[in-house]
């Protein structure tokens, strides 16, 4: 498992997304204004964005640049970051 730095603030950040995506679901479910639907869309997208980088960063200082690790396990997790910032990019 992966260990994160601050769980806590991910996890609430990760919480506030989840509000958001349950705001969206209320606003397709209602009478909503397509306008402030999309609006809150951009915000789930672009929260989801913030999260993805915040993961990303503790998981480059952690299994990349974290000193101390092998030839062979930093290549590896670079590749796995190169795979994930490829399907990410999509």
């Amino acid at each position: 498992m992966h260990i994160v730095e601050n769980r806590d603030k991910v996890l609430a950040r990760v919480r506030r997304i989840a509000g958001q995506v349950a705001a969206v679901e209320r606003h397709l479910t209602g009478e909503a204004d397509c306008s402030e639907t999309l609006q809150l869309v951009a915000s789930v997208r672009g929260a989801v964005g913030s999260l993805m980088e915040v993961l990303i960063e503790q998981h480059m200082r952690d299994h990349v640049a974290r000193p101390g690790l092998s030839d062979e396990a930093r290549a590896a997790a670079t590749e796995e970051m190169l795979a994930l910032i490829r399907r990410y990019g999509k």
